[in-house]
């Protein structure tokens, strides 16, 4: 059976976050809120076409792509990245230059795991 990570998901624990911000040379205004700030993901997904916006009071980002086409991507500091996502075992994978992002369910959980390096975060969210 497929994966469906359409919904909406509030953030609600994460791990390691300031580190793995420097690691990617993020500003420095993000590093700063980034453990006040629980974003709200939505995620429409149409077979391999996905939609996810991601909303913060900072500011909201959109990006779209379809599984094993290249697409670029927008980070919420304002960069964009060329990358092409993957499905592997139910999980979406998305590898840059600068890091490495999987997304995955676990439940009514989702767990994304970004990698710069060897430092990681892990961030959870539930499906509200």
């Amino acid at each position: 059976m497929a994966v469906d990570f359409s919904g909406r998901w509030k953030l609600y624990e994460q791990e390691n976050a300031e580190d793995f911000l420097r690691a990617i040379s993020a500003p420095e205004i993000y590093i700063k809120m980034v453990n006040e700030v629980k974003p709200l993901t939505t995620i429409q997904q149409n077979g391999d076409d996905f939609s996810i916006c991601v909303k913060t009071p900072l500011r909201s980002i959109t990006n779209s792509f379809s599984i094993g086409t290249e697409s670029e991507f927008s980070t919420m500091d304002g960069q964009k990245i060329k990358a092409t996502a993957r499905l592997i075992d139910g999980k979406i994978v998305i590898e840059s230059e600068k890091f490495t992002h999987v997304r995955e369910l676990e439940g009514e959980e989702m767990i994304e795991t970004f990698s710069a390096g060897s430092v990681t975060l892990i961030r959870r969210s539930r499906r509200v």
